[in-house]
């Protein structure tokens, strides 16, 4: 794929666009997980309690996914992205105002989850300007957005030692709100915007298979993903005895990872096919998952760490690959359910493995517990491609065989 080619096929800064509301709302989405050390230590929080703070913004991203990508397709995904940005100021202050109460930091944490409601948003938008060959690569750039949880990690921790955390969601708002001007100005809604369906339609997707088979194998790349991303920093400062600072960096450092090899694993979907990629990624994920719950030398367990995280962002961007070939007429709708999914794997990871600390002493429990789930997601893929023809994935597309698909046919 030349990227001239690929450049002329779009609209570049509408791509840009997306790429940038979706990187700076990923950042204020996981704040609260980043800065938890701190909340913790001044509310006494348990290990359970730490996991939960990180994991609610991240419960309230998944709910508001679907009616966002409802939006998405009566409004467009323009419009539905000034209102949801504008609507993220709300919490940002919440916190800052009023988060000497632990209830108000719940309650506002659970309202920054309109920032996760920005996957299914950025990726419509990016997504409606390219052809079915480019969407790996479109996808896949739209999507690095969640690079911003690479800014959260390496900046909030020490903005929170010098101002104190509150203020750190204050400071949050003026990316905020130079994200939107930007976005209201440079995002263009693509001319072939499908038409609108009645509520019941959208539900009708349910019906098939293949969107719940999605729905799981991104709950486990990209719930992985953004789960550890919240978590990481208290995960290596409890584990460990690092600083909050350090704790941050090293998370920074694993999340870059994730953030910036999803294009990658858009372009080698689209060169070798969606499946093929995830079969090995799911298998990669499985391993590096069962080597971080031996919680080996703080060395080796950030280098393995770093490896997981990569898998998980290239499994992402093989996943959204897929997806706008088999619902491309229902792109907005199928990107708000699968992103949902992926937003309850994010919220049962970080709880999962704040119980497992709280119940069993050991945070291996729960890395063992996310290592079978991604074992399980490869096994029941090796099963339904089966299922997976070359008429069905055709079908929603074009009439006429497109190279791409016959790559994930022949994966």
């Amino acid at each position: 794929m030349k990227i001239r080619d690929f450049m002329r096929s779009g609209h570049p800064p509408t791509l840009f666009s997306a790429f940038l509301y979706f990187d700076i709302s990923f950042m204020v989405w996981v704040l609260a997980g980043v800065l938890g050390v701190y909340i913790a230590k001044d509310f006494g929080l348990t290990p359970g309690e730490k996991g939960l703070m990180a994991a609610i913004p991240i419960l309230g991203g998944s709910l508001v996914r679907l009616p966002l990508g409802f939006l998405v397709d009566h409004l467009g995904p323009k419009k539905t992205g000034i209102v949801g940005q504008s609507i993220l100021m709300i919490p940002l202050l919440g916190i800052w105002l009023f988060g000497s109460s632990l209830s108000a930091v719940y309650g506002f944490g659970f309202l920054l989850g309109i920032a996760g409601g920005s996957f299914a948003v950025a990726l419509p938008l990016a997504s409606r300007w390219y052809p079915p060959q480019h969407q790996g690569m479109a996808l896949g750039i739209a999507g690095a957005g969640n690079s911003g949880t690479v800014l959260a990690s390496l900046f909030a921790p020490a903005l929170a030692e010098r101002l104190g955390w509150r203020n750190v969601f204050a400071l949050a708002l003026i990316p905020v709100t130079l994200t939107l001007l930007l976005f209201i100005f440079l995002a263009k809604e693509s001319p072939s915007q499908p038409k609108p369906k009645k509520l019941r339609d959208y539900f009708s997707i349910l019906k098939e298979t293949d969107a719940f088979w999605f729905c799981f194998f991104y709950g486990v790349t990209f719930g992985g993903f953004v789960g550890l991303a919240s978590f990481l920093g208290i995960f290596f400062y409890d584990q460990y005895g690092l600083s909050k600072v350090a704790a941050g960096q090293l998370t920074a450092l694993c999340v870059f990872a994730g953030s910036f090899l999803r294009p990658v694993g858009g372009y080698l979907a689209d060169r070798f096919g969606g499946v093929r990629m995830l079969t090995v990624l799911f298998a990669m994920v499985a391993a590096l998952m069962l080597g971080v719950a031996a919680l080996p030398p703080l060395a080796l367990a950030v280098g393995v760490i770093f490896l997981a995280m990569s898998c998980l962002g290239m499994g992402n961007g093989a996943i959204f690959q897929l997806v706008p070939l088999r619902f491309q007429k229902e792109i907005g709708v199928i990107t708000g359910i699968v992103g949902a999914a992926g937003g309850l794997g994010g919220f049962f990871l970080p709880a999962l493995l704040g119980l497992s600390k709280q119940t069993a002493g050991t945070y291996g429990v729960g890395f063992m517990a996310f290592a079978m789930a991604s074992a399980i997601a490869m096994a029941i893929l090796q099963r339904v491609r089966k299922e997976w023809s070359f008429t069905d994935l055709l079908r929603p597309v074009s009439v006429k065989p497109e190279p791409v698909l016959l790559a994930i046919n022949e994966s």
